[in-house]
């Protein structure tokens, strides 16, 4: 029997606690809009709460979240009009502003894979849980958009050129390198999870409002820390040499180099990643975070806007349908972009993706992001 709207996110509440619980297992817990509108809605209300200390964001089933719902996302616009999806667009990333600048302890609870959206809901948590079944991963360029939901921003503040590795390959990470490059703050065995909550609970109850640093020291109690002989941080000086290029060509250039040089797998596979990845996608993504390094949250997510809005509209390209087509839709996994190689796509067609040329005949309305209280609406993440 298919989910009602309000059975697709569990709203609990235990004393000062708050959880919400993604609750589309079956399929893969995407973020539907009337998830990420449930999820605006009860957040802002639990932000003005006073008797609300804490709030956790977990999921029902073996992942966390793996993205947004893009397949029916699809559907409604071939049903419809483009501006559609910029609708759903805007929430997605007015709920990533909010969570990103939210006034009260956050713990996000990453027990599965987090991809996508997934990321951009969990990332600027106070407390990011990963375990051994966590994988990371922004794998849109491989399915004809960019790296969004925040991505140029805490994607380039990882170390080095980490970020431009993560988004221009869609690399998987797992929770002990998650924890290494502080996308995660504690691995938590998942057979501790449910005693982690428990003795969450009872801090809340027995303190009222426990401090942070009160928090961290309980979920210490039944943190661990690993990283394998084989992680990424141990290759951060090669991915920096690759990746530091000034365009999408120098970097898959250098990385074919390397592999004359050394015989390790990550090289071939981000060369393959890369190879048959949407390049108009890899080039505004690669804009996009070089960007974001000096750019705030709310400036990071207005610009990927304008950029996913002109993709939708495919008035420049139609690689965004064409890679829903063939992953999600007729799960072909055989893409035919156009422009298919890096060198067709030009700094005009780049640009343009970045240019706010919608007419009223579009129906595109421009990103507003909640207001927040002064101070708030340009902090750091809390990466």
């Amino acid at each position: 029997m298919a989910l009602t709207n309000a059975d697709q996110v569990i709203f609990e509440q235990v004393l000062g606690v708050r959880k919400m619980i993604l609750n589309r297992p079956k399929q893969l817990n995407t973020l539907s809009y009337e998830m990420l509108r449930s999820m605006y809605e009860k957040s802002r209300a639990y932000e003005d709460d006073p008797t609300v200390k804490l709030v956790i964001l977990k999921a029902n089933g073996k992942v966390f979240c793996c993205g947004g719902d893009l397949a029916s996302g699809y559907t409604y616009v071939q049903l419809g009009h483009w501006s559609f999806g910029a609708s759903y667009y805007r929430k997605e990333f007015c709920l990533d502003y909010l969570l990103a600048t939210y006034k009260k302890p956050l713990l996000a609870i990453l027990d599965g894979s987090v991809i996508g959206g997934g990321v951009g809901i969990s990332i600027h948590s106070t407390f990011r849980i990963v375990t051994e079944n966590t994988i990371f991963a922004m794998p849109e360029v491989l399915i004809g958009a960019f790296p969004d939901v925040g991505a140029s921003y805490f994607l380039s503040r990882l170390p080095g050129f980490f970020g431009e590795y993560v988004g221009l390959t869609g690399a998987r990470l797992n929770g002990a390198e998650m924890l290494v490059f502080g996308l995660g703050t504690h691995f938590v065995p998942s057979k501790n999870l449910k005693s982690l909550e428990d003795a969450l609970e009872k801090t809340v109850a027995s303190f009222g409002s426990p401090s942070v640093a009160t928090m961290s020291m309980i979920i210490n109690k039944f943190a661990q820390v690993q990283v394998k002989s084989d992680s990424a941080y141990l290759r951060l000086d090669m991915i920096n040499q690759c990746f530091c290029g000034e365009s999408c060509e120098e970097i898959l250039s250098s990385l074919e180099h390397l592999a004359t040089q050394v015989q390790e797998k990550w090289v071939i596979d981000a060369i393959t990643s890369m190879k048959s990845a949407n390049p108009l996608g890899l080039k505004i993504f690669l804009r996009t975070i070089r960007e974001g390094r000096s750019k705030n949250i709310e400036q990071c997510l207005e610009t990927e806007y304008i950029a996913i809005s002109n993709l939708i509209a495919g008035k420049i390209s139609h690689n965004y349908y064409e890679g829903a087509r063939a992953m999600l839709i007729d799960k072909d996994k055989k893409p035919k972009w156009v422009p298919s190689k890096l060198e067709d796509v030009t700094e005009e067609m780049v640009a343009k993706c970045f240019s706010r040329s919608f007419t009223e005949d579009d129906d595109w309305l421009p990103l507003q992001l909640p207001t927040k209280t002064r101070g708030t609406h340009v902090r750091a993440s809390k990466l």
